[in-house]
Order: structure tokens, then sequence, then C-alpha cells
């Protein structure tokens, strides 16, 4: 299937260099595997904000599900994105639920280019179901916990300045999308 670049009403539709570019939408997306592509092409720093977080807390975001909470763990995943929007440039590849969070929205929607990647639930299902290693998912029908979280999630993406529909076309294809949408084209490789 073909990735289409679809920017919305409202928003800029291409991408200010002196910013960052965030990443948002469902797990299994392929926010950081695009992510660690479209930094290359681009030449810029890339940041995986899960990541950043186990590194803050000393353990998994599994960990940090079982340990704690979701709502504990949405408030050190707002932290640290805040710190990574420093204004410098770089691709931040985030959660699926940090672009949920009202404040973490706003900052990322001031600070950065935000990119939704959106795909159907049965292409995210059949990705996500290669790991076990997604706390929401775990003991559960992947279909429906994702069909259920993008029927609830995807308008609050939606105000993302960009949108980029990933299906079953290699992540490139993806990449090269975002680069015609944010104005770089080919000349970005």
């Amino acid at each position: 299937m073909l990735q289409s670049a679809h920017p919305p009403a409202a928003g800029p539709a291409r991408h200010d260099p002196a910013k960052p570019i965030v990443l948002v939408g469902l797990m299994g997306v392929g926010k950081s595997t695009v992510g660690r592509r479209l930094a290359s092409r681009m030449r810029l720093p890339f940041v995986d904000a899960d990541v950043a977080i186990e590194e803050a807390a000393g353990m998994s975001v599994a960990e940090i599900f079982e340990r704690f909470d979701e709502a504990y763990f949405r408030d050190g995943e707002r932290r640290v994105i805040q710190r990574l929007m420093d204004g410098t440039p770089k691709v931040i590849a985030t959660g699926g639920g940090a672009f949920i969070n009202d404040e973490t929205r706003a900052l990322i929607l001031a600070e950065a280019t935000a990119i939704w990647l959106r795909a159907h639930p049965d292409v995210l299902a059949e990705r996500v179901g290669r790991r076990d290693t997604r706390p929401l998912l775990r003991g559960k029908d992947p279909r429906r916990v994702l069909a259920d979280l993008a029927a609830i999630r995807n308008p609050i993406y939606a105000e993302a300045h960009i949108h980029i529909t990933s299906n079953t076309a290699p992540h490139e294809t993806t990449v090269n999308a975002i680069l015609k949408a944010i104005g770089h084209g080919r000349h970005a490789a």
C-alpha cells in the first residue's frame, strides 16, 4: 500500500529546521524505526523517548507499569519529553500515549513539528504481535485493544501538524513521505 501525507487544514505544512520533529501515533506504527531512519537521512540526532524514560527511571517501561501504574509512567514521560524539547533540532519518537497528555501535546505543538504516523489497527496488531513488550496489550487481544485506542486517540493525534499513513510498505517509504511533507524531498538523502 502507498504512504500518503495529509497535512490538516490548520497548521504548518512545512517544518522549521530549527525545531525538533516529534513522531506521534499508536504503538506499532513504527515511530522508533522510522525516527532513526529519518534522523539519519536528515543528519540529526535521534531520541527514543521510551529509552530516555527507561534511562531516567533505571527500569524498563514494562517494569514501571508493573511496579507503579500508568499515571506514574505518564508523569515521568511528560517530564522527560519536556527535557528533550530543548530547542535543538532532532527527531524524537514518543510512546503511543505521550501526545494524549494535554501538557505534553501543547508543548510538542508549540515547540516542534508534530508528525502523526497512522496505520489501520490490523496492521498495528500484526506488527506488535511480534514481541510481548507492550504493557497495555499483556493478556489481551491486540487487535481489539488497538482498535479501541485508535477510536479514542486518533482525534487527538489528528491535532499534529502533519499526518502520514504507514501501511505495509517498507519503512523507507514512510521516511520518504515525511521528507516530502516537510519540504525536504529526496535531497535529504
